[in-house]
């Protein structure tokens, strides 16, 4: 079988009806923990969240977002896909550096615009 483009693993993860494969349902996991990353960075940034706190308060989201989504949305047997851990570590360090860089870059241009930096 051919392997899913991003976009097509993003619109099986909305069917609550799909049939997985173990690489497909981690690809889903992978995507939707990018989308989580993307958004909580943009969003730690623009209201100036700091610190570890900061961090703790992604990490459980992400964790919690997870979660909801095998065990409400799909309802999958999570021993089927490695169980979970398998799915707790599927794509997270990569989505936490994504996370990391938009919290960082949003948070600079917002506590120091970019009028200031230049002049």
């Amino acid at each position: 079988m051919a392997e899913a483009s991003p976009l097509q693993v993003l619109r099986m993860a909305c069917n609550k009806n799909t049939e997985w494969d173990k690489d497909e349902f981690l690809d889903s996991v992978y995507w939707i923990r990018q989308i989580v990353a993307v958004v909580f960075g943009i969003l730690w940034g623009v209201i100036k969240f700091k610190g570890l706190l900061g961090i703790m308060v992604y990490v459980i989201i992400n964790l919690g977002i997870i979660l909801l989504y095998y065990t409400r949305h799909h309802e999958i047997d999570e021993e089927e896909y490695g169980g979970h851990w398998e799915l707790a570590k599927e794509g997270f360090l990569t989505s936490f550096s994504l996370f990391l860089v938009f919290w960082i870059i949003l948070y600079t241009l917002y506590v120091q615009p970019l009028a200031a930096v230049t002049s």
